[in-house]
């Protein structure tokens, strides 16, 4: 059910550069020709999915310090089977930063974006497919880092405040930048 109802948003989503284009050609194929794409087992890549999460009045985003790539990113993770991607999206959102009260702020995909992640004492090189939702946090509560991250910080529409020069990280700052 949410496989199909995955395979409609991506069909829907509009890139907005080349890139992405590749991206969402690229996914759907993953998608309809790999029966466990949603699973960490299928060692070549797998589902993932982010959150480009505000602050409650939208003016700051979250970034964490990733610990085992040592590098800034949105808050996002693993599939594990579940393929609501929207619903991944707000689980990793609140373990990630320890907030409770988180929404999205659309049903529609942000952003996506496929990426190697090199090969570590665990796991082969393998991609990630990942589906970004923008998502926002609706109550006051203080961040908290957790195993996953060595920081966490939110970041204002500043872009020479952004701690990273990662695309997809740009990519989504500058869609942030005009989604009001």
């Amino acid at each position: 059910m949410h496989r199909k109802k995955l395979l409609d948003l991506l069909k829907s989503y509009q890139p907005i550069d080349r890139r992405e284009i590749v991206f969402k050609n690229e996914m759907l194929s993953f998608i309809e020709t790999e029966k466990n794409c949603f699973e960490r087992t299928l060692s070549k890549g797998h589902m993932t999915a982010s959150a480009w999460l505000l602050n409650q009045d939208g003016s700051m985003v979250l970034l964490l310090h990733h610990a085992k790539l040592d590098r800034w990113f949105q808050l996002g993770g693993h599939a594990d089977g579940d393929s609501d991607l929207l619903q991944v999206a707000l689980k990793e959102a609140m373990e990630e930063s320890g907030l409770d009260y988180i929404h999205p702020i659309s049903h529609e995909i942000f952003d996506i974006d496929i990426h190697l992640i090199p090969e570590n004492p665990k796991e082969c090189a393998h991609y990630h497919y990942d589906v970004r939702f923008l998502l926002q946090a609706t109550g006051n509560e203080e961040i908290k880092s957790n195993r996953e991250s060595k920081s966490l910080r939110w970041i204002d529409k500043n872009l020479e405040n952004l701690p990273t020069d990662n695309p997809s990280v740009i990519r989504m700052f500058e869609k942030w930048l005009i989604v009001e």
